[in-house]
């Protein structure tokens, strides 16, 4: 079984693929599992299964293959992602488990296939086209199956399935139909649901509850009988080949037999019910010709058959030709034959279907005048018929306005039938779109009519047997009409206030849009609803009564008084009156008449003028304003505008006018008054309040055409003023009109043209203000909603287009000119095509009415002379610019070819084709040109060009449109067909295409059409849409409305109609999905929200949408993703990412690859052409890093491709939060002990290394510091090449910033760093000492200095030969700059110790961290993590003081400019620093210095932040200990804290302490808080202890402590509750280990021999806790072998004396345990054994030896040993080595120097063997070394030769080195002889026990108010001497020093402030206060002069 327990330990995911079938079997079980318990269906887990589901349903072992069924089943149920694995799992389930025997397996693979989703879900066209096959099975079976298949078709399509059947075995139809009258009645119901129909399913379920089918209410009956079209599932036939060939002759032919039976030819194909689609034009001709001419019935009546069986067969793609048979169709109906009449109605009928009523209207319409009353009848009949099939959203105001004046004239015909026939139509139409929408068309009829068209809309059925709209329903009917462009009636009238406010707004809506004939008429329609529009002219007599009413006698009296004061007076007492009145009492009329009463207008004196026309504006604003008011006072208004004293008023009075009439009848009123009258002055003004008018009015239901005569007529004028005017009011109506504008004007003088272009270009890309009157008296709502409906044909070019005069030229193109363009001789051909642009050009502006010209010049599209293509085409431009909108019914037969022209071979025709498609579209929208089938016909041709030019155009055109028809969705194989085209440009465009069609189809839809695809060309093409998702553009909210469309409109809304020239007409507005929203949204929202509907709606379903997406992790884990596009760089299958500058090839490939690795809307963020996206990307990135680490590291090479295309930008913001990631996720990567691979790395870090070079100091600060952190993620020697190649650049800064570096990359890492060779590359650094730039130049020299500092004077050889000025520029530098080299080459020996494997390592503690449990390391990370980020802002200043303090004063007094650039300063109370100890507030943590710079630092600053790890308060103790952390991470930082280490190590276990005592115990506390806590500390101890240098600066007695708190927390039982508590103590063990080994290894034990002796007198303690010191003890003898010479024996007797002392041997064995004594025996064996009879020269330290236990012991050990002396034991202590000097025979000299330098190799060893080496050179002077030199390289030997030297210096008592710099300090000790009573300090200083105790004694005094050095220095002392003990047992020193320590806690927040300060100014008063008092003063006065 031993190959079982290997894959037992593999992860799930292996063991589903393992080769062994029961490792396979295990891991679907535990799948299963695990899919069950993932709550979140977006979870990531899922994503690394998704490769695997198809081996769980296909697994070979029929055992496993069960459960792996199982396990898919829970995935496809749960997973978000399940959906990719269809295709796969499926063809795997069909092909292995449906042939096998086991019926539990078929039943799962059932499941997993989900069958029983209705018809609606699964496509049935592919099954229905299969079910003849299997009927002809010769298995009995299959046969069963297919019927039963069969039957459950039928049951969901009925009848539909028929014709597709209709060829089985009679027998077998038979017997189908007889089970298909079984079936039951009602609509099947669905059982099983889509993820995307939970909604649904929730409905379902409780319908059921609710008692089954009685809920079923309409909605459902929709919802449920999902008809299938039996359309659908036919398969086209192909008939126009088959046409017989000499048909066209026939059809000619004079006999009518011969012309019979070709028709009946053609009727027999036409029967055909799906026909294949192809060009029709020559046989629709041929019948349309024998319908409108032949004159035998019988044939006209076959011809309409043949028609009609074309339309049905064909559909939408008849359309093209529905236009030309309409009108032929329609004047037929003049026979009266029935069978005639009946065939042209079904001809017709069917025609309808395959177009849509706006395309024939004006075919209809132009018939409904017709003489002949059966065609008047038959056009109503039609259209009655026609109707039923419309709903209101297809048939707007706009279509059925025409129509209902129509029907209004024949209801009054004098031919019954006539009648009848109209009222049906207007029946019909009432009940389809709703009573009200009719209502206002038929104001004009009297009772008796309305009722009967109230009758017949209550007989009429609609098509699909729904109700109408009419009555009640009408309400619930309109939700859709918004689909359709919105049309004219306000669905929620009833809210919308009293009706009587409501219409003088509405009175904006028609002149705006409708036809100019319709504005007045639509006023008339409009006043039946209202009593307010018109108000009667009321005789004088009247108003004066009313007047008097109203207004003080006095007043009614001096009115026409002749003495103008008086007049004065009573106008004063008017005003009074009126300001006082209340609307509803005030009779505006009577008013106004009173005023105008003589002298009226003719008022002479300009004071009683101006307050005359103040009050009419009064009125006009309190009143309820009429016209007949308005145009009692106009005309004196306009009189007065000129005025300079009354101008300003009058210009006041007709703005309050405009608001209480609207603007529109005003400005038509005021514009004629005007120039009716003579005076110029008045017009000019007239003109500019116009102008200003509109701008605060708006542009809504202005009507142009009453304007534009006037405008010409002012520009004409001689006065420049009244020109200048004119020119201005067209600048701002061209803000709302655009382009069409200038149109009116093309007949100016070229001069005046000029001026006019002039105000127009500089109103260009100006948007118009937003109006701000207009909409606040008369119920907005009401305004809004009309505004709203009125827009029938989209933006404003529409309805600019609309008042242009426009000629019929129909009569222009005789059939002459017809002939001519058809003619055979070319020459003819393009006269003919002259003489149409000739009458084209001389009309401008056309009808849509152009006769036979379509078909003529359809035929020139594809003529084979290219002259006359590109001529005709040129025509097309032409006719779309005259004709407009109304271009749209010829889309269909002129606009396609146009696209086939796209196809030509030569590039200048598609050129102008394409020009012409767009100058069409422009008129037309895009919406009609993607309806029906010709789009998808036009891509089927195999046309390279075509499919070129088509596909790029779509992918223009579809990402501006807000929704497109359902037909879109036909394009869709053949889009699939282009992209596997043989052509790599068609290839290239359909993938551009993809996604454009995918924002408007979906994903799921396209997907889903992939499944008709070969299995081959489906991978290729599921690959291209998962990427196009991923830059899926996003669709366009929907359009605030064109300003003139809403009066009511805030700001953003009225911005798109900015646009000058209206692109898109008709389409965008012409949506079918959105504004639907709209009028739900207003019907609920009442007036307060009908403002901004549409402005404000759009974006709120996006954003909505968004988050849902939002949701779920950001990055996604791709296993061996990355590994992948490794090997594909690597095998140049993909560009390797090396570029000068980015290449949008290089943009798209990352774009690809991220596609799988990113949340899609991430993704579109992150390659998104706006920068404020980026910045936002970047942020959602830094939130989920840590929480998503793993699957960030599994993308980490694309993160950082993407950054360097950013390092490529030149925006700032975007480059700053870029370091700002880069500083967290490289922290992070070191944390996680993540190393760079060459491939992330080469393709990152040169692109970082140019932006050192940025001019902006900010940024390169942090790339600097990015440098720094990738050191500890990628080799130090690998980055040295980088940083190299970055010295060649251009870029000064560059150059420089990359030499600083290298210079900190050989300080930190030695000269092994520089690569290929020290030599080479010193020598290249050297070239840039002559370098021009002087920054260059020092950063060489300091780099040179650099490599100096670490190996001295061999620095020059490297350099090789430098020019002399370079040579003394260097020399100099040195000369000032280089260390003292003792000091160096002591760093540079540690360097070896500490990295023992990897010189460039510089995480020493990596290869440990590893063991680190998981859990710990991401809690830790996340705490040190929040503390970083709040202390980020400091991150880069390096001062020598912490931030706090960072402030000049000097400078800041002297100076009183920059008052921008005064920091904030933290408002500290700075009297508590003189209180004796606070606990700083946490609020102290925002300024709490920053550790970037700790080297530079004080040591009160690392005092005061260690005070604060003992802190009660958790959060203040964890951000502390995250600071200290983030120090010791550090290498080059660490260093600080030398000289700190007991104090920081005294508050950990302070901090133990309390969390033991105190937080533990307390329940009000979060115990992960307290977890967070242990991490934190723990965290912060293995950091420590994996750095020697600093662990080995821990003293004994601190030790101990900090062991005991270990070891309690290991045996709390509390913590094992936590969460996670066992991780925690797993956690503690591998930090005792870590302790155990690096600390100092005499007081490591020394502590765990007081601490045994401890635990063993205090009997309460736990037997546990003896215990585990006793095993640190067992692990401390193991390792003495190695240890040994590191450790101080004397000490270490001393200690075991003394515990032999408390327990003597006697004692030791009553203990209940007898492993105490085993342990100490052991120990002194081991030591015995290891120094033989030396030890005992050990005992110096023991006061009374001879009473001591130890030493007769230790003698007895000694003797039994034996052979004490012998050379080889000598041998195992190098001390003996060394001391038996004298009997060393010549003959062993080689072999003692081959030891040593065997030492002088090996890691451990090396500086002891170096001592050696040196004292055998001092006692063998003439040893020669050579031979053991010779052999080695260059290196080893400097490295020897430095060694020794160094060692000589520090003998002769030079070196001045801080403990903490030397590790090794045991070296020189251990060569003392030990038996001498002097002892020797770890800097080789003798001292001697009194000078030791009397330097105590001052360090008590003192309690750490020393500056930084001294207190080093005092704890040096305190730390190292092995003698504390001499006179005090060692229990007492660790007291003491925790006493010490304690007090200088204190001292140092005390200080902390102080310190600082006096440290750097020396010159101020040295006591605190005063020092405070000062600091207090200074500040006040900063504070006082900067306000």
């Amino acid at each position: 079984m031993g190959d079982d327990s290997e894959w037992m330990k593999l992860p799930i995911d292996q063991k589903c693929e393992h080769k062994v079938w029961k490792a396979r079997l295990n891991g679907y079980e535990e799948a299963l599992k695990l899919f069950q318990r993932i709550g979140d269906e977006k979870s990531p887990e899922w994503g690394k299964y998704l490769g695997l589901i198809k081996k769980f349903v296909t697994d070979s072992n029929a055992v496993a293959q069960l459960k792996g069924l199982e396990a898919a089943l829970v995935f496809i149920e749960n997973a978000h992602v399940a959906g990719k694995t269809t295709g796969e799992v499926v063809s795997g389930v069909v092909s292995k488990v449906f042939n096998q025997p086991k019926a539990r397996a078929k039943e799962l693979g059932t499941d997993i296939c989900l069958i029983e989703f209705g018809s609606k879900i699964i496509t049935l066209k592919p099954v229905v086209k299969v079910l003849p096959k299997l009927f002809e099975s010769r298995e009995k079976a299959v046969r069963d199956e297919a019927k039963l298949l069969a039957v459950e078709i039928y049951k969901w399509i009925r009848d539909a399935l028929r014709t597709p059947l209709q060829n089985i075995n009679s027998v077998q139809l038979k017997e189908l139909e007889e089970e298909w009258v079984k079936v039951p009645a009602g609509a099947p119901k669905q059982s099983r649901f889509l993820r995307s129909q939970q909604d649904l399913k929730a409905k379902f379920e409780q319908q059921q509850a609710a008692g089954g089918d009685e809920g079923d209410g309409d909605d459902d009956g929709e919802a449920d009988t999902h008809v299938v079209d039996p359309y659908e599932l036919l398969e086209a036939v192909e008939i126009l080949s088959k046409i017989p060939k000499d048909f066209y002759e026939k059809i000619e032919a004079k006999k009518w037999q011969e012309r019979k039976e070709a028709l009946e030819a053609i009727e027999t194909l036409s029967k055909n019910p799906k026909l294949e689609s192809g060009d029709y034009g020559d046989l629709v001709r041929a019948l349309k010709k024998v319908v409108g001419k032949d004159a035998n019935v019988m044939l006209v009546t076959l011809a309409a058959k043949c028609l009609a069986g074309l339309a049905a067969g064909l559909r939408k793609k008849f359309g093209t030709y529905a236009g030309h048979v309409v009108p032929t169709i329609l004047e037929k109906f003049k026979e009266k034959k029935p069978q005639v009449v009946q065939a042209l109605q079904e001809a017709i009928d069917a025609v309808f279907l395959t177009t849509t009523l706006q395309n024939i209207s004006e075919d209809v319409l132009a018939v409904m005048d017709n003489k002949n009353p059966s065609i008047k009848q038959q056009g109503s009949l039609f259209l009655a018929r026609s109707f039923r099939h419309c709903t209101p959203a297809t048939l707007p105001k706009s279509v059925l306005k025409p129509f209902c004046a129509a029907f209004l004239k024949q209801v009054n015909d004098s031919a019954p039938e006539v009648r009848d026939a109209a009222f049906e139509a207007l029946g019909t139409a009432m009940k389809v779109v709703g009573e009200k929408a009719v209502n206002p068309f038929l104001a004009d009829l009297d009772k008796l009519k309305l009722d009967k068209i109230k009758e017949c809309a209550d007989k009429v059925e609609l098509a699909g047997g729904k109700k109408g709209g009419g009555g009640g329903g009408g309400e619930k009917k309109e939700k859709p009409a918004a689909k359709a462009p919105p049309v004219e009636e306000p669905p929620p009238k009833p809210a919308a206030g009293p009706p009587k406010k409501a219409p003088p707004a509405k009175a904006a809506g028609p002149p705006k849009k409708g036809k100019p004939a319709s504005a007045p008429s639509a006023k008339a329609k409009k006043a039946t609803d209202t009593k307010e529009m018109v108000e009667t002219e009321l005789p004088l007599e009247v108003c004066e009564e009313k007047s008097a009413a109203v207004l003080p006698a006095s007043c009614m009296q001096l009115l026409d008084s002749a003495n103008w004061k008086e007049r004065l007076a009573s106008m004063e007492e008017f005003q009074r009156a009126v300001e006082q009145m209340d609307r509803s009492q005030m009779p505006c009329q009577a008013l106004v008449r009173m005023l105008a009463k003589k002298p009226g207008w003719k008022e002479t004196n300009f004071q009683v003028m101006q307050m005359k026309l103040h009050i009419v504006g009064l009125i006009a604003q309190k009143g309820s304003f009429s016209k007949t008011s308005a145009l009692v006072v106009l005309d004196g208004l306009v009189d007065k505008i000129g005025d300079i004293k009354c101008g300003s008023n009058a210009k006041e009075a007709l703005t309050a006018i405009g608001e209480a009439c609207l603007l529109p009848w005003t400005a038509e009123q005021v514009v004629s008054l005007a120039f009716a009258q003579k005076n110029p002055k008045n017009q000019a003004e007239t003109l500019n309040w116009l102008a200003n008018a509109m701008k605060e009015f708006g542009f809504a239901g202005i009507n142009v055409k009453a304007f534009i005569n006037n405008v010409k007529t002012a520009l004409g004028a001689t006065n420049p003023a009244v020109r200048t005017a004119a020119i201005t009011l067209l600048g701002v109506m061209y803000l709302y009109m655009g382009a069409p504008l200038r149109m009116f004007f093309e007949d100016e003088k070229p001069a005046l043209l000029s001026q006019i272009d002039a105000e127009f270009e500089k109103m260009q890309g100006q948007s118009p203000p937003a109006p701000m009157r207009g909409m606040t008296k008369k119920g907005a709502e009401e305004e809004g909603e009309d505004a709203d409906e009125e827009e029938v044909d989209g933006g404003g070019a529409g309805d600019i287009m609309d008042l242009l005069p426009r000629a019929d030229i129909s009569d222009k193109i005789t059939s002459d000119m017809v002939a001519k363009i058809s003619d055979k001789n070319w020459k003819i051909r393009k006269e003919g095509l002259d003489e149409v642009a000739a009458v084209i050009s001389e009309a401008k502006f056309i009808q849509s009415n152009i006769g036979e010209l379509p078909m003529a010049l359809k035929g020139r599209l594809t003529d084979s002379n290219k002259l006359l293509v590109q001529q005709t085409l040129t025509i097309l431009q032409q006719i779309a610019t005259a004709m407009g909108p109304s271009l749209k019914q010829h889309v269909r037969n002129l606009g396609f070819p146009i696209i086939t022209v796209l196809g030509d071979s030569k590039p200048n025709i598609r050129t102008t084709a394409m020009t012409t498609l767009n100058a069409w579209v422009e008129q037309t929208g895009l919406k009609e040109w993607l309806e029906g089938e010709d789009l998808s016909e036009e891509l089927k041709r195999e046309n390279p060009f075509l499919r070129q030019e088509v596909l790029s155009w779509l992918a223009e055109r579809l990402p501006t449109m807000r929704s497109v028809p359902a037909d879109l969705m036909l394009c869709i194989p053949n889009l699939y067909a282009c992209l596997e085209d043989r052509n790599g440009d068609v290839r290239k465009k359909a993938q551009d295409a993809l996604p454009t069609f995918m924002m408007h189809l979906g994903y799921d839809k396209m997907n889903k059409a992939t499944s008709k695809l070969k299995p081959a060309s489906k991978d290729q093409v599921v690959a291209m849409l998962e990427k196009a998702r991923a830059v899926m553009p996003a669709k366009p909210a929907a359009p605030a409305k064109a300003a003139p469309s809403k009066p009511a409109q805030s700001a953003p809304a009225a911005k798109p109609a900015s646009a000058p020239a209206k692109s898109q007409p008709a389409v965008d507005d012409y949506s079918v999905g959105e504004p639907k929203t709209d009028t739900k949204k207003t019907k609920s929202a009442g007036p307060a929200a009908k403002k901004g509907v549409v402005g404000k709606k759009a974006p709120v379903k996006p954003t909505t949408k968004d988050d849902e997406d939002r949701s779920g992790p950001i990055f996604i884990l791709v296993p061996s993703s990355k590994e992948q596009r490794m090997k594909e760089e690597k095998a140049l299958k993909i560009l390797k990412w090396n570029f000068i500058t980015p290449r949008d090839e290089y943009v798209e490939q990352l774009k690809t690859q991220m596609a799988s690795c990113l949340a899609k809307w991430l993704q579109d963020e992150l390659f998104h052409y706006d920068f404020q996206r980026h910045v936002k990307a970047i942020n959602a990135m830094i939130e989920h890093m840590e929480a998503e680490f793993e699957a960030v590291i599994g993308c980490l090479d694309l993160i950082l491709k993407w950054f360097t295309l950013r390092f490529f930008d030149t925006n700032t913001s975007v480059l700053m939060k870029a370091m700002e990631f880069l500083k967290l996720l490289f922290t992070m990567l070191s944390r996680e002990n993540y190393h760079l691979s060459e491939y992330e790395a080469s393709s990152f870090i040169p692109y970082l290394i140019l932006k050192v070079g940025e001019s902006k100091d900010v940024v390169r600060k942090d790339v600097r510091a990015i440098l720094t952190m990738l050191c500890n993620v990628y080799s130090a020697c690998k980055m040295f090449p980088f940083l190299m190649e970055g010295t060649k650049a251009k870029n000064a800064k560059q150059r420089s910033e990359c030499l600083e570096e290298l210079g900190c990359l050989i300080e930190n890492n030695g000269m092994n760093v520089c690569q290929p060779t020290p030599a080479k590359a010193l020598k290249d650094i050297a070239v840039h000492i002559g370098d021009r730039d002087t920054t260059v130049r020092n950063a060489a020299l300091n780099t040179v200095v650099a490599a100096y500092n670490v190996c001295g004077d061999q620095v020059f050889k490297l350099i090789g030969n430098l020019s002399e000025k370079d040579m003394s520029m260097l020399e100099e530098r040195i000369k000032r700059s280089a260390k003292k080299t003792p000091a160096v080459s002591a760093k540079q020996e540690r360097a070896p110790r500490e990295h023992p494997t990897n010189p460039n390592a510089t995480f020493l503690r990596k290869p440990a961290q590893e063991e680190v449990p998981n859990k710990l390391k991401i809690m830790y990370r996340t705490y040190r993590i929040q503390a970083r980020s709040q202390n980020a802002h400091s991150e880069h200043m390096a001062p020598s003081i912490p931030k706090e303090f960072q402030l000049d004063l000097d400078m800041i007094e002297n100076d009183h400019t920059r008052v921008s650039e005064f920091p904030d300063l933290v408002q500290h109370k700075l009297d508590e620093l003189l209180e004796p100890v606070t606990i700083p507030e946490p609020k102290i943590r925002s300024v709490s210095p920053h550790f970037d710079d700790l080297h530079n630092s004080t040591a009160s600053t690392i005092n005061f932040v260690i005070s604060q790890v003992a802190s009660g308060d958790i959060n203040t103790s964890i951000q502390a200990l995250a600071q200290i952390d983030e120090v010791l991470r550090q290498e080059d930082k660490a260093e600080a804290m030398s000289g700190h280490i007991d104090q920081f190590l005294i508050a950990t276990f302070m901090q133990l302490r309390l969390i033991y005592n105190t937080h533990m115990a307390d329940d009000r506390l979060d115990k992960k808080d307290i977890f967070k806590l242990y991490s934190c500390i723990i965290g912060n101890m293995l950091s420590l202890f994996s750095m020697e240098s600093l662990a080995r600066e821990a003293s004994m007695g601190v030790l101990k402590d900090l062991m005991h708190g270990l070891i309690t927390l290991m045996l709390d039982s509390r913590v094992e509750d936590i969460e996670d508590g066992q991780q925690l103590i797993r956690s503690v063990n591998l930090l005792v280990v870590r302790v155990l080994e690096k600390s100092d290894q005499t007081n490591i034990l020394s502590a765990l021999l007081v601490l045994l002796q401890d635990s063993l007198i205090t009997t309460a303690g736990s037997p546990m806790f003896s215990e585990l010191v006793m095993k640190c003890l067992w692990r401390m003898i193991r390792f003495l072998p190695e240890t040994i010479n590191s450790i101080n024996l004397d000490r270490i007797l001393l200690d075991v004396h003394n515990f032999m002392k408390v327990f003597p041997k006697e004692k030791l064995k009553q203990l209940k345990s007898d492993v105490p004594h085993r342990t100490l025996k052991t120990l002194l064996h081991t030591l015995c054994k290891l120094t033989g009879a030396k030890i005992l020269d050990h005992l110096s330290m023991i006061e009374n030896r001879n009473e001591s236990e130890l030493e007769a012991h230790l003698r007895r050990v000694v003797k039994h040993s034996g052979n004490l002396s012998s050379f080889k034991s000598d041998q195992n202590t190098e001390k003996g080595a060394l001391r038996s000097d004298d009997k060393v025979i010549k003959a062993k000299v080689s072999d003692i120097l081959s030891e040593i330098f065997k030492k002088i190799g090996s890691k451990e060893n090396t500086k002891e063997g170096l001592t050696e080496l040196y004292e055998y050179k001092q006692k063998y002077s003439d040893a020669d070394l050579e031979p053991f030199l010779k052999n080695t390289s260059q290196f080893f030997q400097s490295y020897v030769e430095r060694g020794l030297r160094m060692i000589e210096s520090e003998r002769e008592g030079k070196s001045r080195i801080q403990p903490s710099t030397v590790i090794p300090q045991h070296s020189t000790e251990s060569y003392t002889p030990s038996h001498s009573s002097m002892s020797v300090n770890s800097n080789g200083e003798d001292l001697k026990p009194a000078v030791y105790y009397e330097r105590l004694k001052i360090l008590r005094q003192r309690h750490g108010l020393e500056n930084a050095k001294q207190q080093q220095q005092q704890q040096q002392d305190d730390e190292r001497p092995p003698f504390s003990s001499l006179s005090k047992p060692p229990l007492a020193s660790s007291t003491d020093m925790l006493h010490s320590k304690l007090s200088q806690l204190k001292e140092s927040r005390e200080s902390h402030f102080q310190q600082d300060s006096r440290s750097h100014s020396p010159g101020r008063a040295s006591s605190p206060a005063a020092n405070l008092d000062d600091l207090k003063k200074r500040l006040e006065r900063i504070k006082s002069n900067r306000q």
